[in-house]
């Protein structure tokens, strides 16, 4: 993993013609949120249709072959990136239940803190798991409440489940919602033809010609039924502490946050960054594509030139890279590539979103130099990531996190380049947020950067819970 990863897209889609078709696109939208797999389940009044595949949507949905076989004007789709369980088929969502008062589909973005002693719970008392996907916990939950009315089951369920998560789920008469108590995860309400959609971004009402209408609240439930939406807020109420890095790097540029795109918040970033930093450099260049507006906000700034420095190959697979030690070795060239015309006898200020591991910013340094740079300053949009993530991003554990583990001038020396700084926490909320409130911030789930988590973690033991999933899996954890 060279970059932070997120796990998963959802999309929801009631009462309209097509309904599996949409639900293709708006997963299409979402496919920056999990390639590893997709699926797509369908209700035409009389049954459920599952079809589940490995790899994008457009390889998979767009075949007329296979969305016919997802009838009915009621779809639900998902999108896996796995942070929980192994990839395999049968850990792709959304899942499925037969439940006593009808079934129910479900498609989950985030991660359960206390999935694995819930398991354990369950399993004692007799349920039978059929995937390692902490999904399914959610599932069983329902499946065992003694509430009667489905919507009661479901609130039953989420009083037991803690983390970060966005739920979206249908039955034979409802499109359902449901965001975490802290809002960490995001969802969006939109309407196309006066039917409503619920998606992970705006971007996916956008590819279907859908109006975005809200975000949901954090602690909501939102029910349509009949062309109609209801709204329950059963949990206590808390202030909203949405994941810092859905407005750094994951949701798509395009996409929402809070009434601005995700770009104009990733070019303030840049601002920020230029504010605090002194006058270095010739030229400013982007990390593609990650990099780009926080780059484009920091030559404003600076007034100076911008340059596509690093080329991008777009057309890279995995299948190419896997085959062999020989081609894997060329690492980073086979997606970067250096524009020697822009970068020759040039002092560069290199821009990106963030660091993880600093493996990747380390080859891309040095592929600068070897085309010619006459410098390299590194500078990163966001704080130092110093701490692991457990509510639905695939981040290293710390002991892997460059930042949590050097300090800036060692940091430095491991990539290679001349001065490498980062944007401080202030600059982060000062670029992120419009307006105080008492003389302070709203706060995001800025844990990457304070080890404050806003939820707590049940599941302790970072060795135990990779036990037991890769046991689990039919896996060895070593």
């Amino acid at each position: 993993m060279k970059k932070l990863k997120e796990k998963c897209g959802v999309f929801g889609i009631h009462d309209i013609e097509d309904a599996s078709a949409l639900s293709a696109l708006g997963l299409h939208a979402l496919q920056h949120r999990g390639q590893e797999g997709c699926g797509i389940v369908s209700f035409d009044g009389k049954n459920f249709h599952s079809e589940k595949r490995q790899g994008l949507v457009g390889d998979n949905f767009t075949n007329k072959e296979v969305l016919k076989k997802l009838p009915g004007k009621f779809a639900l789709g998902h999108n896996r990136y796995s942070t929980s369980g192994e990839t395999s088929l049968r850990n792709i969502q959304p899942f499925f239940a037969d439940l006593h008062g009808g079934g129910i589909a479900i498609a989950h973005n985030g991660n359960l803190t206390n999935a694995l002693r819930l398991r354990e719970d369950l399993v004692k008392d007799g349920a039978i798991f059929r995937t390692t996907s902490d999904t399914e916990t959610i599932v069983q939950l329902i499946a065992k409440s003694k509430r009667v009315k489905i919507i009661d089951k479901i609130v039953d369920a989420l009083f037991q489940i803690q983390g970060g998560y966005a739920l979206v789920m249908i039955t034979n008469k409802k499109l359902i919602g449901v965001r975490d108590p802290l809002g960490i995860r995001p969802l969006v309400l939109g309407k196309i033809k006066n039917k409503f959609v619920l998606a992970s971004e705006t971007c996916a009402l956008d590819i279907i010609g859908a109006k975005f209408i809200r975000e949901i609240e954090n602690g909501e439930i939102v029910i349509v039924e009949d062309n109609d939406i209801k709204s329950l807020k059963p949990f206590p109420k808390k202030k909203s502490r949405p994941c810092v890095f859905e407005y750094i790097y994951f949701a798509r540029p395009d996409s929402l946050l809070n009434g601005k795109s995700a770009y104009e918040y990733r070019k303030k970033l840049g601002y920020a960054l230029a504010k605090e930093s002194g006058q270095v450099g010739d030229i400013v260049v982007p990390v593609p594509d990650s990099g780009v507006p926080a780059a484009l906000g920091y030559a404003q700034y600076k007034k100076m030139n911008f340059e596509v420095g690093l080329i991008r190959n777009h057309y890279v697979g995995r299948t190419f890279i896997e085959p062999t030690q020989s081609i894997r070795s060329l690492g980073v060239k086979l997606k970067l590539s250096a524009n020697m015309s822009s970068i020759k006898n040039k002092s560069i200020v290199l821009i990106d979103d963030s660091l993880v591991r600093g493996t990747t910013c380390f080859k891309i340094v040095k592929m600068l130099y070897e085309a010619g740079a006459k410098e390299v300053h590194v500078k990163i949009a966001c704080p130092e990531i110093k701490y692991p993530d457990f509510y639905g991003i695939d981040m290293p554990s710390k002991k892997e996190l460059l930042a949590a583990n050097k300090n800036l001038k060692e940091m430095k020396k491991f990539i290679g380049a001349d001065s490498i700084s980062f944007l401080s926490l202030h600059g982060l909320y000062e670029a992120l947020c419009s307006e105080k409130r008492n003389n302070l911030y709203p706060q995001f789930s800025d844990h990457y950067f304070t080890g404050e988590y806003p939820v707590k973690r049940v599941d302790q033991n970072e060795t135990k819970v990779v036990s037991q999933l890769s046991f689990l899996s039919g896996k060895s954890s070593n």
